[in-house]
């Protein structure tokens, strides 16, 4: 017995949303058609809905170990197929920090408890993610990993960085950075080096500060020939440096995040709310647009929501203590249908890719796509009812975002992961 995804809406090749229902049997898509025969069947109404590959993101941080009054691995993958997420790649910057074979296992065991979204953890490119001594890559790989990164701070020495490239080159693996030269960083700085900052008379986080680092390792991936991936782009050198690359023959790939692509630093309440404060910061309005141009032009091959949950005690710091990270898993498929698609900005067709095949296909993932044979990994999405950001609804434990209250159509109502429903709304 299989399920029917009955009343449904499909982007065809034109980008236009046409009726169509999707069976699933033993966890693979196995017809796609206008009508599909309920016979034997469990039939599941999409009400009219969009249905779509299963969102995949990049960029997750699950906190678990260490940190699990933060988000634990099933709270994260909860809030995950909340927001449409079938398969979300989980952080490092842990405690224990992934960069054992116990920890990936630990990590792969838990998400398999939860049942929920599909959790595909990264290896920290150092041990303890201090920049010193390189992981035993190829052990990490064989556990399970997605690919390597020290997110959360970036690889200071250039000589690591190369050693560390040559090595994943070897083994096929990806390198993945969070660009930041330490050396470029004032104590307590937690916005942009911008007119807000100088206007409240704080010191500001340069964009050289992350151009810097894309530069190095785009010439570091030349030379070495691996796949080098920048997280969270946000500044408009950086987005010229990538472009220049993928020009070179470099292969080299990135990110953006929803709340990079929707808001810059002029929007920061006058009160500094600390939901406002993330890593990279929010930048000018000159690179907001170079932002939304990269991603126009293929530049940028894929939005990440680096979500990145904290306690409310810890937000409540203050600007210049409070960590650094929003949320982002249960609101990014709404705001960027709402903010880019509906304004004319990407067309649905775009963003669904965006969130999907595109991720997918830089890491050679077999996720991503809607067609017969691929894993039944699908989201139905209801882009007309229009309703608030309510965080006090999360799935998630942090309830840290900018977006509280902002009204949003795009909505995620039903999820599967291998052909099991694991989200429906209520």
């Amino acid at each position: 017995m299989g399920i029917i995804l009955g009343n449904g809406k499909l982007i065809n090749q034109e980008g236009k949303l046409t009726p169509a229902e999707i069976l699933v049997e033993d966890g693979r898509i196995t017809a796609i058609g206008e009508s599909i025969s309920r016979e034997g069947h469990e039939w599941v109404d999409c009400k009219g809905s969009m249905i779509s590959a299963g969102l995949v993101d990049v960029h997750v941080h699950l906190r678990e170990p260490g940190f699990e009054q933060k988000e634990t691995v099933a709270t994260g993958a909860a809030a995950a197929v909340r927001g449409g997420f079938t398969t979300i790649a989980c952080m490092p910057n842990t405690r224990p920090s992934i960069d054992s074979v116990e920890t990936v296992t630990y990590i792969l065991d838990k998400a398999k408890e939860a049942g929920l979204a599909r959790v595909i953890p990264y290896g920290a490119i150092t041990v303890r993610q201090l920049g010193k001594e390189l992981t035993d890559f190829a052990a990490l790989k064989e556990a399970g990993i997605f690919a390597l990164t020290d997110d959360g701070v970036g690889v200071q020495s250039t000589a690591m960085m190369k050693k560390a490239m040559r090595a994943a080159q070897e083994l096929g693996i990806s390198i993945v950075a969070h660009c930041e030269d330490d050396d470029l960083l004032i104590p307590g700085a937690a916005l942009h080096d911008g007119v807000v900052a100088a206007r409240h008379g704080l010191p500001g986080i340069p964009s050289e500060s992350e151009s810097i680092h894309v530069g190095r390792d785009i010439l570091l991936a030349e030379q070495t020939g691996v796949h080098y991936h920048v997280c969270h782009i946000s500044a408009k050198e950086s987005v010229r440096l990538v472009r220049d690359g993928k020009r070179a023959g470099v292969h080299v790939t990135c990110e953006v995040t929803p709340h990079h692509l929707l808001l810059c630093d002029e929007d920061i309440p006058e009160n500094l709310d600390t939901n406002w404060k993330m890593n990279p910061p929010l930048r000018s309005r000159e690179d907001r647009a170079a932002l939304i141009a990269g991603l126009k032009d293929g530049t940028i091959d894929m939005i990440a929501t680096d979500h990145a949950p904290h306690t409310a005690e810890e937000k409540a710091n203050g600007m210049d203590r409070a960590p650094f990270g929003i949320v982002g898993l249960e609101t990014a498929f709404p705001l960027l249908y709402t903010h880019l698609v509906e304004t004319g900005e990407l067309t649905l067709q775009k963003l669904v890719e965006l969130l999907t095949v595109k991720p997918a296909q830089a890491f050679g993932l077999p996720y991503g796509r809607l067609e017969v044979g691929a894993p039944a990994d699908l989201t139905v999405i209801d882009l007309e009812t229009e309703k608030a950001i309510d965080p006090t609804t999360f799935a998630s434990k942090g309830i840290n975002t900018p977006f509280s209250g902002w009204a949003c159509k795009g909505w995620p109502i039903l999820t599967l992961v291998n052909g099991k429903i694991v989200y429906q709304e209520v």
